[in-house]
């Protein structure tokens, strides 16, 4: 590629989207990374650095589980970008007790579906700019099976972590279906990519013993990052022709069943927007 493109990164310090990053900025790109942790933020600055990318590469510090960060992230890309090439959701995190956010919603939910869904809708005005834009959801679509508990989407009642990520998956896979809906006519392709089992810190914050089995059993089986992003970046660069489309690492998904209803889409999207007008 002979032009430079500009990708915003959310969850881009650690992992699979640190390791995006790290890709673009080689290769002459320009990347913005959201994240939480300055001092991930100053490390991987000094990675660009490195690469002799300092000035292609920018962390925006935002709490993408509070409204205010996923907000701040929109605001600050409209207002340093005219366009955009790629939008990557890498971020998520794991809890294995429920918490409320400072917004008085799930954790894992405010973080894993509703950033994406505030930023992904925000920045696609710069999406549409981009010479062939791609919004790319690490969702894991195809995963584990999981379900919206649409009666009680904040999980007061029978909270586990893993009914807690399910959901969030659940609903990106819904995200993702929706997205040309809200915009019709948009040039933004949208993809689901689930990368199966990848070396990242993912589990750390499970509690003892699973944190250590999980940890075992990813350095015996696990990808390591730098072989899990070639199929990715061919995704990013080349968007498949479809609108929407899902995939496990290079196997496509079909987008039917529950998963995909456009009716459930729908819903969501109005359950979604209501949560956000209350707040």
């Amino acid at each position: 590629m002979n032009a430079v493109r500009t990708y915003v990164i959310t969850g881009g310090t650690d992992g699979i989207g640190k390791g995006l990053g790290l890709h673009f900025l080689t290769r002459g790109d320009r990347v913005i990374t959201a994240g939480s942790t300055p001092a991930k933020g100053e490390a991987l600055r000094a990675e660009a650095e490195r690469l002799g990318a300092a000035d292609r590469f920018r962390f925006l510090r935002a709490d993408l589980s509070t409204l205010n960060g996923m907000r701040s992230v929109v605001a600050e890309v409209e207002a340093t970008t005219e366009r955009l090439d790629g939008l990557v959701f890498a971020t998520q995190r794991f809890r294995p007790r429920r918490e409320e956010t400072p917004d008085g919603l799930e954790y894992t939910f405010a973080l894993s579906y509703l950033s994406r869904f505030v930023i992904g809708h925000g920045l696609a005005g710069r999406l549409d700019q981009g010479h062939a834009p791609v919004v790319f959801n690490l969702a894991g679509p195809g995963g584990l099976p999981g379900r919206i508990h649409w009666d009680d989407p904040q999980l007061h009642h029978g909270y586990t972590g893993k009914n807690a990520a399910m959901q969030a998956s659940r609903c990106n896979d819904l995200l993702g279906v929706d997205f040309p809906q809200r915009h019709p006519g948009t040039r933004i392709r949208y993809v689901l990519y689930n990368p199966l089992f990848v070396k990242t810190s993912l589990a750390d914050p499970l509690p003892q013993p699973q944190r250590a089995v999980t940890k075992t059993m990813a350095w015996l089986l696990a990808q390591r990052v730098d072989k899990a992003i070639p199929p990715m970046v061919d995704h990013i660069d080349h968007p498949p022709a479809a609108q929407v489309t899902a995939f496990r690492r290079r196997t496509p998904i079909p987008l039917t069943g529950k998963d995909f209803d456009p009716d459930a889409a729908d819903r969501l999207h109005e359950l979604t927007l209501k949560l956000l007008a209350e707040r």
